[in-house]
């Protein structure tokens, strides 16, 4: 195979994406999920509960919502359609834990939801956890130099 056939087969399957319309349909996805965060936190705001406990509430709440709608098949193609607006949120990142527990229960509760739950949002914790820390490592010397 030459090298231009190669090319013109490789341009031929190469999905074509459309990026004003791709981040359009992010903006419009994170922007619905976070009005939904706002309007749980308003709602707990209106009961007289504290800010911390609104907070709380607001987290849980999406959690949930994100572990039920991933269970049932949803949130997978809200994701498809919405993209990083679907995937950045709290709520990408209980579905990014909620779908290997889900796919791999048929393994077992030890060898399937043990050791793959983790699959995908292992790495972000990790990472998260040491970036933190040598965040704070770094804040705690500049303290102690005077900077």
């Amino acid at each position: 195979m030459s090298q231009n056939v190669y090319e013109e087969y490789v341009k031929m399957k190469t999905p074509v994406h459309n990026l004003p319309a791709n981040m359009a349909k992010a903006f419009v996805t994170g922007g619905i999920i976070c009005s939904l965060g706002q309007l749980i936190l308003n709602t707990c705001e209106k009961y007289g509960l504290s800010e911390d406990v609104c907070g709380s509430v607001t987290s849980i709440a999406l959690i949930l919502l994100s572990v039920l709608l991933t269970g049932w098949n949803i949130y997978p193609r809200i994701a498809k359609w919405g993209g990083a607006g679907a995937l950045v949120p709290i709520m990408g990142f209980a579905n990014s834990v909620a779908a290997p527990a889900i796919e791999y229960k048929k393994e077992g509760q030890v060898m399937g939801i043990g050791c793959k739950i983790f699959t995908i949002a292992g790495p972000v914790i990790l990472y998260g956890v040491f970036t933190s820390w040598v965040l704070g490592a770094l804040y705690w010397l500049g303290k102690g130099i005077g900077i």
